[in-house]
C-alpha cells in the first residue's frame, strides 16, 4: 500500500491493469502473499482457498499487471460479488512493490468495479491496525471506519505467536462514491 495520502503524480492508470487469475498464476500469488514484507499484514491462504476463489463466481481474483510491459505486480481479491444485499468485500490487495502508487490505483479500479460493474451498495474491507500505510490509503480514498474487531488476529513473528492485532472495518457506500465522482475525487 502507499504511504502518502496524495497521489504520487505518476499516471499509473495507463500502466496498471487487472486480469483474471489463472490456476497457473497461483505459485506467483502464494509467493507474493508469503513475502516477508507482506506477511505481517495478511493472513495467508492455503492454495486450495485461492483455487476456490478463482473458480467460485462470488469471488473475483485478479492478477495486478503493471509497468510498460504489464508484468505481474501482485493480486487482488473481491468477495461477495453475488451478494443479494449489494455488499462487496475488498478481501485482499497484495503487491510486490511499495510506494509507487500501485496500491492507490488498484483501490480506485476496484471501487469503479464494485460500484459500476457489480452495482454494490456497500464496498467494505478490514485491515490490521498495524498496517498504517493501508489505513492511510483507505481513508484518503473515502473509506469510513465502522468499527474495530479488538485483538481478533494473532501476530506471528518467525513462527511464534507474539500477541494480537485488531482489525479495523471500513466501508464506502454507493452514494459516497457518487459524491466523490461528482467532486472529481474519483477518475471518470
Amino acid at each position: 500500500m502507499e504511504n502518502s495520502l496524495q497521489p504520487s503524480g505518476r499516471d499509473h492508470s495507463s500502466r496498471l491493469r487487472l486480469r483474471p487469475t489463472m490456476l497457473s498464476d497461483l505459485d506467483f500469488v502464494i509467493s507474493v502473499e508469503t513475502d516477508a514484507q507482506n506477511l505481517p499484514f495478511i493472513t495467508p491462504w492455503e492454495r486450495t482457498q485461492h483455487e476456490g476463489a478463482v473458480r467460485f463466481p462470488d469471488f473475483r481474483h485478479f492478477i495486478v499487471e503493471a509497468g510498460e510491459h504489464y508484468e505481474r505486480a501482485g493480486f487482488v481479491i473481491l468477495q461477495g460479488c453475488r451478494n443479494p444485499h449489494g455488499s462487496v468485500e475488498l478481501k485482499r490487495v497484495v503487491l510486490k512493490a511499495k510506494g509507487q502508487g500501485l496500491g492507490r490505483e488498484c483501490v480506485r479500479q476496484l471501487k469503479r468495479m464494485a460500484f459500476r460493474d457489480l452495482r454494490a451498495h456497500r464496498f467494505w474491507l478490514d485491515v490490521k491496525s498495524l498496517n498504517t500505510r493501508a489505513l492511510a490509503l483507505y481513508r484518503s480514498e473515502g473509506f469510513v471506519e465502522e468499527g474495530c474487531l479488538r485483538e481478533s488476529v494473532r501476530i506471528v513473528i518467525d513462527g511464534v505467536g507474539a500477541g494480537y492485532d485488531s482489525l479495523i472495518v471500513m466501508s464506502l457506500l454507493d452514494r459516497e462514491y457518487a459524491a466523490r465522482v461528482a467532486l472529481q475525487l474519483e477518475p471518470a
